[in-house]
């Protein structure tokens, strides 16, 4: 039996290593929820609280580490859920003639990072992404990565 074609998850002929933000998502293999723990407030008083595991700990430092080896790539905003993380990343060279790594390059290392740290692998083998265009977008997406945690229980990656 042949297996389904998968389809294509990037634009064809884009350059993800061009400047502009893109919207990454990682999600965890088999969505286990071993990065994070969710506790939405009961009221409007109480926020939601993110008390992270140790692998969500490295997936953290992992992103806060990637302007620092990557002098063009910049991390505009991100949320570490249970079992899948959110980036806003922003490529800016500034107007230097410099190459810059492409998306999949930094999302590959992050990974590759999280791997040996954790001791086993545990991401999905793919990573959905969004080429920003336009302030509106930008702004959606921010407002989606600020208020998931918020909305855990209505996430369709929701799990217990």
């Amino acid at each position: 039996m042949e297996k389904p074609k998968r389809k294509p998850n990037r634009l064809n002929k884009y350059d993800y290593s061009s400047d502009g933000v893109y919207f990454i998502t990682l999600c965890v293999k088999d969505m286990k929820c071993i990065l994070a723990d969710v506790n939405v407030g009961a009221t409007i008083g109480r926020p939601y609280e993110i008390r992270l595991t140790p692998n969500g700990k490295y997936v953290d430092e992992a992103i806060n580490e990637i302007s620092k080896h990557y002098d063009t790539v910049f991390v505009d905003k991100y949320v570490v859920m249970p079992n899948h993380v959110h980036i806003l990343l922003r490529i800016d060279r500034g107007g230097r003639p410099v190459v810059a790594p492409t998306i999949s390059r930094v999302v590959q290392q992050m990974k590759g990072y999280i791997t040996k740290k954790v001791g086993y692998p545990i991401w999905q083998k793919l990573f959905h992404d969004h080429v920003i265009r336009g302030e509106e977008d930008y702004l959606k997406i921010a407002e989606y990565i600020e208020n998931n945690p918020y909305k855990w229980k209505d996430d369709c990656f929701y799990c217990e």
